[in-house]
Formats: structure tokens, C-alpha cells, sequence
């Protein structure tokens, strides 16, 4: 099979047979074998009921369906591991991205040899509130992830070589660094494509402010996973050490403050009155907190079933 597509859907009625029948028009104008599998992400209209129906017209569609509203990532998680196909294009169900722009995704994987390539939305129709938190946003993605050359790390339109979506955990909200979780799984030829984008027809957005906040946060945790996940020692028991000693010797220098103060004769203060002794001793228990939890990480890493499995690329 060519081409899988991967829709992810919440509460998209209106424009699923319009989407559906724009991809099969594509599809056919170029000879492609492909799927197409709508994710309903707990939608609570009939969008369920559409999907149902299209795939009951065309052998093309297939539908999963979740009990509630879990979010985009576990919707792309669930849509990759089905997918079959060589190419798997991601594509939101607002038709605000366009079927059009998939014949040069599938070029740009099979033909230019990218793992990866991700839509660019340089044209957009969203209002301010939203355009100008995603420029933000992207900046910092790109500055963390290394990415340079990727201007909108969200664009739900992107096209993967089946050994990515096959190789790479998309959870909690994590579909907007898929290119950076990609990147960290070996796959480094990383391009991206101008594409259209068009005007929301049906419904209204679901972007709202904790997303653009949840972003960075995620963004924070991935950065961390990918530099110290495996070894968590380097960073914690590094750090924990550090404070230790720092708070090892403010508290000798207070000790030897003290005895010289004594034996020549000049005034001095109880060790524990002095606020610096409380403030050296409470950097030695969190160096050694921190200390631990580095020790407490590498047990669970060393534990884990997946401790060894690396990615590999061929074999013969």
C-alpha cells in the first residue's frame, strides 16, 4: 500500500464527507493505493455515525473510535500503529489543510529520501490570538530541539516514512513535537514544505490558551527525557554532589570560624545561631535528595524491560 492517512477528529461532522471525498478524488488522479483511518477522539456530535457510513460506501475508510475525548496524541498513537501503508500523512479534519499537498509529500519521502516532512503554514487565516503564540512557540521548539529548519513544529499536516510512526511513543500531548521525539529516535533527515492553508468552513477551533502553556511545559519534559532519560545519575547525582559539598564546606568554615574566634580570644555565637549554618545544612539534605533520586532513577531505568532496545536500521 502507497499512502496511509491518518485523520484525528473531535466533533467534525460537517466536514468529514467533504474530506473524505477530496482525498479520494486525489488519490485516484494519481494511482495511489492507500486508507484512510478517521480516529474519533470521543466526539460527542455524529461524526461517528458519518464515519460510519463512509466506510460503508468505500473500502478506503476505516474508523477507530474512543470512549471519551483522550486528545490528539493518543488519537495519532492508536492511527500509526493501524496504518499500513509505506507513506503516513497526518492531516487535520477541518479541511483546513489540503488533500492537494499530498501527491509532493509522498515525492518528497519516496523520491528525496526524508524520514520526515512537515507542513508550513506561511499563509495563515487564524486570528492574532492564535498566530502570534505559534511563532512564539515555534521559536522556542526550534531553539530546544535543534530543528532549525522547521517554522511550525503544530502543522497537522506531515508525512512519515513507515519505519518513523513504527518506531516512535506519541502520548500525553506530545503531537507537537513528534519531529523532535523523530529527530531523538535517529531519524535526522528532517525537511518541510509550504502548504496552503485554508479557512475553517465548519465548526470552531479548539485551541485554547493552556495549550500554547502545556506546550512549553511538555516541550521542558522532552528536552530533559532526551538528555538525561537514560541516565538520570548524570544530571541528579551531578547536581545533588555538587549542592553536598557546597554545604559541607559552608558548614566548616562556620565550624572554623568559630574555634579561631575561641582560641584568640574574640567574641563569637553559637554554631546554631547562626543562620548560615541552617542554610549550609539544608543544601546538604537537598544535595542528598537530590542525590538519591539520580540513584532511585538509574534503578528504574536498569530495571526497565526496554532498557537495551535500540533502533535498528537494517540487518542482512
Amino acid at each position: 500500500m502507497n499512502i496511509s492517512v491518518v485523520i484525528p477528529l473531535y466533533n467534525e461532522e460537517e466536514s468529514l464527507p467533504e474530506l473524505a471525498a477530496w482525498i479520494q478524488s486525489v488519490m485516484e488522479k494519481n494511482g495511489y493505493s492507500y486508507e484512510v483511518i478517521f480516529v474519533n477522539d470521543g466526539s460527542t456530535d455524529r461524526s461517528w455515525q458519518v464515519i460510519e457510513k463512509l466506510a460503508s460506501e468505500s473500502e478506503h475508510i476505516k474508523g477507530i473510535k474512543f470512549r471519551r475525548n483522550y486528545g490528539k496524541s493518543p488519537a495519532l498513537f492508536c492511527g500509526f500503529e493501524k496504518a499500513e501503508g509505506d507513506v503516513v500523512i497526518t492531516m487535520d479534519a477541518d479541511l483546513q489543510d489540503s488533500p492537494d499537498e499530498i501527491p509532493e509529500l509522498y515525492r518528497m519521502i519516496t523520491e528525496e529520501g526524508y524520514d520526515l516532512v512537515s507542513g508550513y503554514k506561511q499563509k495563515r487565516y487564524d486570528p492574532l490570538s492564535k498566530t502570534l503564540p505559534t511563532k512564539l512557540f515555534n521559536a522556542t521548539a526550534r531553539a530546544v530541539s535543534g530543528i532549525k529548519n522547521l517554522h511550525d513544529f503544530n502543522c497537522g499536516l506531515k508525512a512519515y516514512r513507515k519505519e518513523v510512526v513504527k518506531s516512535i511513543e506519541v502520548y500525553g500531548e506530545m503531537h507537537r513535537y513528534i519531529p523532535y521525539l523523530a529527530k531523538n529516535a535517529g531519524f535526522n533527515k528532517i525537511g518541510e514544505k509550504v502548504v496552503q492553508h485554508q479557512a475553517r468552513k465548519y465548526g470552531k477551533t479548539k485551541f485554547g490558551l493552556n495549550r500554547f502553556i502545556n506546550g512549553y511545559l511538555d516541550l521542558i519534559s522532552l528536552w530533559f527525557l532526551s538528555k538525561f532519560g537514560v541516565q538520570p545519575m548524570h544530571i541528579f547525582g551531578f547536581l545533588g554532589s555538587l549542592m553536598f559539598i557546597f554545604g559541607f564546606i559552608a558548614v566548616v568554615i562556620i565550624g572554623f570560624g568559630k574555634l579561631y574566634a575561641m582560641s584568640h580570644g574574640l567574641p563569637y555565637i553559637l554554631i546554631t545561631d547562626s543562620p548560615y549554618f541552617y542554610l549550609a545544612l539544608t543544601t546538604m539534605i537537598l544535595g542528598t535528595q537530590l542525590f538519591l533520586a539520580g540513584f532511585l532513577g538509574e534503578l528504574i531505568v536498569r530495571n526497565a524491560p526496554e532498557r537495551n532496545k535500540y533502533h535498528i536500521e537494517k540487518e542482512i
